[in-house]
């Protein structure tokens, strides 16, 4: 804690997302001052876009420590720990009291859009003495261009409004980024208020995380109350049963069971399946969209009236030109966290605690947290988000001991793509799974159909 002499240091922290309201939680608890620059109307603007999907993690692993014993100073009540909350109910029951009931609130600065981070009187080129000015942030709160000084930044922006495009390649489709009205992004809300734009129609949804997942599932609900509803599932791969997860074996449930849920759908029928279906061409067939893997006659396409791209999200690093950073160039996340964290060799359970050591730039003072700090990597738990910023807190304050002394305990799961099912399964889905409920042994398979498929001499449920 600083002494009564000793001016507060100021810390920036960019998004005002979970993550972010936690790394203000920590610096008020080590007496430092933080500003929370959110872009949205409220907090947590992001997460109020996905507010119909469920999380795959329950309440134990979605709140704060700090921001918890703030709260309870407020009389406030935690949820169930083991219930599955919505991104809404996580808005409603945690995120919205943080920021307007604790101390937090007179911290907060809403509709403030960060455009520009640099060293105050330096430009990126300029060494001698830079460590030692503070940062200038600038950012557009609707009223002309305003800006703060501080000596720390805590770049919590996320990757929500940054999703990959359709293009195979990682760049557009030839003709994604023309007007489209038919192309969503990310996890849109085809039970609820987006229903009248989805249902009786040939929807594509291209990804394999899921969020696609989540997306076909609820249609395939939507088809059941609609059955002129035609779903087709686009993927990039040639092995729809990579998708499926781990079933039974994942320990988080929520998520174990959509897996299983989604291969039962997938063998029903009730979702057609396009594997290998690289995009490189999307274009108006009339008043539809053809979706195609090029654009010669010979090529792959298919004609639907929507198509929803959920092919994961990357930072959003523009605003950042000022400041010196480094990034692992395939995973863009900080250079020694991307090999705990590269999907290909991880999931959620499997990353090992990190903290300020790992998450540090060359800019002294400059870190980016939660899912930022994953850039293109799909393997984050929230509760890793919470670790990060305590240690790189305790870090800012001056308590090195505290920043190295990471713990961490999280769950074993398959890879994290996303969110979970907009609604919770019904008990006929959980109980069922895939294709006739969890295998005799956990090594054996993926479901019971797919013991049963490999004894016949197949490779798997699914071919």
């Amino acid at each position: 804690m600083p002494d009564a002499l000793t001016p507060k240091k100021t810390i920036a922290i960019l998004g005002g997302g979970p993550v972010g309201l936690a790394a203000a939680a920590h610096a008020l608890e080590r007496g430092l001052d933080p500003v929370v620059l959110e872009a949205g109307p409220h907090a947590a603007h992001a997460v109020r876009q996905w507010g119909h999907v469920r999380m795959f993690s329950p309440w134990e692993y979605n709140i704060d420590k700090a921001a918890e014993r703030l709260l309870k100073a407020t009389g406030w009540n935690a949820p169930a720990p083991g219930d599955y909350p919505t991104g809404g109910e996580l808005v409603e029951q945690y995120l919205e009291p943080l920021a307007t009931r604790t101390a937090l609130k007179d911290h907060i600065r809403t509709s403030s859009r960060v455009t520009a981070v640099g060293r105050a009187g330096f430009d990126k080129m300029k060494s001698n003495g830079r460590a030692f000015e503070p940062f200038t942030i600038r950012y557009s709160n609707g009223a002309g261009p305003e800006q703060i000084k501080a000596d720390a930044v805590i770049d919590a922006t996320g990757t929500w409004f940054s999703p990959n495009p359709a293009g195979a390649d990682g760049l557009p489709a030839l003709g994604e980024e023309g007007e489209h009205p038919q192309i969503a992004y990310g996890m849109p809300d085809v039970l609820g208020r987006e229903r009248a734009r989805y249902a009786g129609k040939t929807v594509a949804v291209l990804g394999a995380g899921h969020s696609a997942i989540g997306t076909l599932i609820d249609l395939a609900r939507l088809k059941d109350e609609v059955p002129q509803t035609d779903i087709v599932w686009l993927l990039r791969g040639e092995r729809p049963e990579k998708a499926f997860g781990g079933g039974a074996n994942d320990k988080l449930s929520a998520r174990g069971a959509l897996g299983a849920a989604f291969a039962a759908l997938v063998a029903s029928g009730k979702i057609g399946v396009e594997a290998g279906f690289k995009v490189s061409y999307i274009s108006r067939d009339g008043a539809r969209l053809r979706v195609a893997t090029g654009k010669a006659q010979c090529c792959r396409s298919v004609v639907v009236d929507e198509l929803v791209v959920a092919a994961g999200f990357r930072p959003q690093l523009d605003f950042l030109r000022e400041v010196r950073i480094a990034l692992d160039p395939a995973v863009e996340s900080p250079p020694l966290l991307a090999p705990l964290i590269d999907p290909n060799l991880h999931s959620c359970g499997t990353v090992r605690p990190h903290g300020a050591r790992e998450l540090a730039q060359p800019e002294p003072g400059f870190y980016f947290a939660g899912m930022k700090s994953y850039g293109r990597a799909p393997t984050f738990l929230m509760l890793t988000g919470y670790e990060q910023v305590r240690s790189i807190v305790a870090e800012i304050a001056g308590d090195h001991e505290a920043a190295a002394k990471v713990e961490l305990v999280l769950p074993e799961t398959g890879v994290c793509s996303g969110p979970g099912p907009t609604v919770a399964l019904t008990e006929a889905e959980a109980a069922a799974g895939c294709c006739g409920g969890p295998p005799p042994e956990p090594a054996s398979g993926c479901c019971v159909a797919d013991v049963k498929a490999k004894a016949a001499g197949k490779s798997s449920c699914c071919g």
